[in-house]
């Protein structure tokens, strides 16, 4: 896990870019992203509230509610798959990765 604003690593892997909206800024040719799966993402609504306030404790729970959820659930089992197969690097674009959807999502594939 790393945020995308960071220059790619030999070691990163397959380099998947975990937020819903692309990082301000950023040429897509400079971030070398090799996927998107916009529906691992959390909610426009989970976002605007956690961002609004919420704890990151309740976030985490309801975040992984959602992605128990059909679509996000089959993109969630497919890039575990790849993550048995070799480095995977999650990037996001959050200030505190720490404390975001990138850690609930990189804590589930270890997990």
């Amino acid at each position: 896990m790393r945020r995308i604003y960071e220059p790619p690593e030999p070691d990163d892997g397959l380099r998947v870019l975990v937020d819903r909206l692309w990082p301000r800024g950023l040429a897509r040719d400079e971030a070398h992203v090799d996927q998107w799966p916009k529906g691992l993402t959390p909610s426009t609504e989970l976002r605007k509230w956690y961002h609004g306030g919420g704890t990151y404790e309740e976030f985490r729970r309801r975040y992984e509610a959602e992605l128990d959820a059909t679509e996000a659930a089959g993109l969630l089992d497919g890039l575990r798959e790849t993550a048995r197969k070799g480095p995977v690097t999650l990037l996001t674009a959050s200030k505190t990765p720490e404390e975001s959807h990138a850690r609930v999502l990189a804590d589930l594939l270890k997990g």
